[in-house]
């Protein structure tokens, strides 16, 4: 097994290692944002084996009407693992206190890692700075990395600059389409948006997706980026 990747004192406690070996197919989900309708199509379309694992980027929550239904969804059962998100950062902190919060959803939160990482993978929320090593990122950036010597959605988005050495899938910064790179691949397709709900076969190297039923919340285009490099087509 490769060498996992190393992190500093702050984030190294919320950091989970996988032994990729323990699992028949890996599949990595983009941001769910309260979409439960379209989260459980995207299960199923995926029919999980017993011997499978989901692991989500991050903002199962907040924007969409349905957060208490996935927070469920992923607390009860084995196979799906997530991220912790800037959405769920926020309630942690106290920043955003949803009129769907309940008692223990706070304290769900806080027990998600903010890094999970196998193989030479790691899923991470927001993203990394390719100038730094990974000892050098805090938590919050680790959340809500995106443009780190630019300007949010005018970018330049950190993943242009990246050349690994692990392959880091993320969320967060919403496109259009999946971006699928050697080092990078960004699962936030915008589905609370009208957008897709996106996962990534990580054995097979395709992509698999469900259209949004309803869109929840309005996003202007210029906050939507168009990779222009995609390498997988979705299925």
């Amino acid at each position: 097994m490769s060498t996992p990747p190393r992190f500093n004192d702050s984030v190294e406690p919320h950091h989970l290692r996988l032994n990729v070996d323990e699992y028949d197919d890996i599949y990595v989900v983009g941001d769910v944002h309260g979409s439960h309708v379209e989260l459980e199509h995207l299960l199923e379309k995926l029919a999980l084996g017993p011997d499978d694992l989901v692991l989500f980027v991050g903002d199962l929550v907040r924007k969409g009407p349905y957060s208490p239904h996935v927070i469920d969804l992923v607390r009860q059962h084995d196979q799906l693992l997530s991220v912790r998100g800037n959405n769920e950062q926020k309630v942690i902190r106290g920043d955003k206190e949803p009129d769907w919060l309940r008692e223990g959803d706070r304290a769900f939160f806080e027990s998600l890692p903010v890094v999970i990482s196998f193989d030479d993978a790691m899923v991470v929320h927001g993203g990394v700075n390719p100038a730094r090593p990974l000892t050098d990122h805090s938590i919050e950036e680790l959340l809500n990395m995106r443009a780190p010597d630019g300007d949010g959605y005018d970018g330049p988005f950190w993943y242009e600059a990246y050349e690994g050495p692990q392959r880091v899938f993320f969320g967060h910064t919403v496109h259009d389409e999946p971006f699928v790179g050697e080092h990078a691949v960004a699962l936030d397709t915008g589905c609370v948006y009208g957008g897709t709900l996106t996962a990534y076969d990580y054995r097979r190297d395709r992509l698999v997706t469900v259209e949004s039923m309803v869109t929840h919340e309005d996003r202007r285009d210029s906050k939507f980026v168009e990779p222009g490099w995609q390498s997988v087509s979705p299925t």
